[in-house]
């Protein structure tokens, strides 16, 4: 009486991973990211002035406020009072003095807004601040 040893082998599980669901569905995120990535926008729609200046290349993370037309104030994306800008403005510079700061305002903003929003940003101890503004286009 002989075994067939042979017939043991066909019933062992495969210790291979299927990775063909995996690859699908990465490739699917990966389209759906190509798709959303230009629809999303950074910060606040403004109308920035143009000007002559060369672009500022920095490393870190600035801290951008945005006055709006209509007089709106915000930091990054976040709409907030003056005071309340003071207030982040100054928690920010206890975390990271060297951070720097930026202003972006619309064209069409009326001077005193602009002004505000200066006196609260050099309030908070903020001694650096960065104008932004669009380049000139030399035609």
């Amino acid at each position: 009486m002989a075994a067939d040893v042979s017939q043991g082998r066909d019933k062992l599980p495969l210790s291979n991973i299927n990775v063909t669901p995996f690859v699908d569905v990465m490739l699917v995120l990966l389209v759906i990211f190509m798709v959303t990535a230009p629809i999303i926008q950074q910060g606040v729609e403004v109308n920035l002035p143009q000007a002559k200046a060369s672009p500022v290349l920095d490393e870190a993370d600035p801290l951008i406020v945005t006055v709006r037309k209509d007089g709106r104030v915000y930091l990054n994306d976040n709409e907030m009072t003056p005071a309340e800008l003071g207030a982040k403005l100054r928690a920010n510079r206890r975390l990271d003095p060297r951070k720097p700061v930026y202003l972006r305002a619309d064209r069409d903003v009326r001077y005193g807004s602009v002004i505000a929003a200066i006196g609260e940003i050099k309030d908070a101890g903020i001694e650096k601040l960065g104008m932004m503004a669009m380049p000139l286009n030399d035609q």
